[in-house]
């Protein structure tokens, strides 16, 4: 297959929407996203939450949270006005009159935007987690919340559980431990002990709690005996392991995590049978390496869009863009309850968005005069 070979029309081309699609993504920042936490920084500044040196830095590592949602919008709007324009001017009559087909003319579009595509995928592996990284440090933040972690045995039913009130870092406080191990019959467990704890730390492969007063219970749910215990280990080797795992990420959302710790998070979901969570992660995970892709068919609808001729068509066109756009990332989190509900398998629910896109797409080109 022979390449075509690059003229001088399709750098035009290019120059065109590569410059119009990076003011577009200029403002689409600076007017749509950025004002709120503009505004957030320097009210922090101003109360002397932050120097300006610290907000200086923050503003810069909030940039790719914003930027991965600009990417694709200002590839969109980008394309529609620069051939809006190139239609107004009588541009496209011209290309057309040197033999230019409409796929030649969206040649150089596609260039561009698979390039944009890359961008997103980078910043969504690489980029957003670590700014939020180094965010977390500007910030001073450590996660300190609420986790429930429960031990289960190969039928799958639970044995232990470890209730933890705040952790930060490897730091537990408040911390209950119900212990379900004692069989009655067959595979039906019963409550039989419970710890109360006031602090713990997880250590490498042990979990050890201190101060801690023990329940003995009863058959019949009474409380047998109460003893004190000074310190004693409630999790070892590969679970006290995998418990802190699942509770270091259970802090984090899955923007923050690359895809590489975010496929061992999965893996580790599954192996722990948390079904839903697994299910939601899997999902987000299989998005990041559809949905980039959606740059291309925003090109072409940018494209398709800005060969309407009649300035009536223009504004519908303009219209048509933003309300796929809107409806595209509503429709998202629907996707993502589908898949952690297991009405959907996640496979289905990252592709359906991008490849409905396409075909809607592919129906407005074949409606159009080309």
């Amino acid at each position: 297959m022979k390449i075509p070979k690059i003229t001088i029309y399709d750098k035009y081309i290019f120059n065109q929407v590569l410059i119009t699609t990076f003011v577009a993504i200029l403002l689409f920042t600076v007017v749509w996203i950025a004002p709120e936490m503009l505004l957030n920084t320097i009210k922090k500044t101003l109360e002397g939450v932050y120097s300006v040196k610290t907000a200086a830095l923050v503003l810069f590592y909030e940039l790719p949270k914003i930027l991965g949602k600009a990417f694709p919008v200002g590839l969109l709007l980008g394309t529609l006005f620069t051939f809006d324009k190139l239609s107004k001017d009588s541009e496209l009559t011209i290309f057309r009159a040197v033999g230019m087909s409409f796929s030649r003319i969206l040649a150089p579009v596609l260039v561009l935007s698979l390039i944009v595509t890359g961008l997103c995928f980078v910043t969504y592996d690489k980029l957003i987690p670590l700014s939020c990284k180094k965010l977390d440090i500007i910030k001073d933040h450590r996660p300190s919340t609420q986790y429930i972690y429960t031990q289960k045995d190969s039928s799958g039913h639970p044995t232990k559980a470890v209730v933890i009130s705040r952790f930060s870092m490897d730091a537990m406080s408040n911390i209950i431990v119900l212990d379900f191990s004692k069989k009655v019959y067959n595979d039906v467990h019963q409550l039989s002990e419970i710890y109360v704890a006031k602090t713990g730390v997880c250590l490498k492969n042990k979990w050890v709690l201190s101060d801690i007063t023990k329940y003995q219970i009863s058959s019949d749910g009474i409380f047998e005996d109460i003893a004190k215990i000074p310190q004693m280990d409630i999790l070892e080797g590969e679970a006290a392991n995998n418990a802190h795992t699942l509770m270091t990420y259970s802090t984090k959302k899955e923007r923050d995590i690359t895809n590489h710790d975010l496929k061992n998070y999965i893996k580790l979901l599954k192996q722990e049978n948390m079904q839903e969570e697994y299910r939601f992660m899997l999902n987000k995970y299989l998005q990041r390496f559809f949905h980039p892709f959606v740059c291309v068919l925003l090109a072409i609808m940018g494209t398709l869009l800005g060969f309407s001729k009649p300035r009536e068509q223009r504004l519908v066109g303009f219209t048509i863009a933003i309300g796929a756009i809107f409806l595209y990332y509503i429709t998202l989190p629907f996707f993502d309850l589908l898949a952690e509900k297991g009405v959907l398998h996640p496979l289905i629910t990252a592709l359906f968005p991008p490849l409905a896109f396409m075909a809607a797409i592919i129906g407005f080109y074949k409606s159009k005069d080309l």
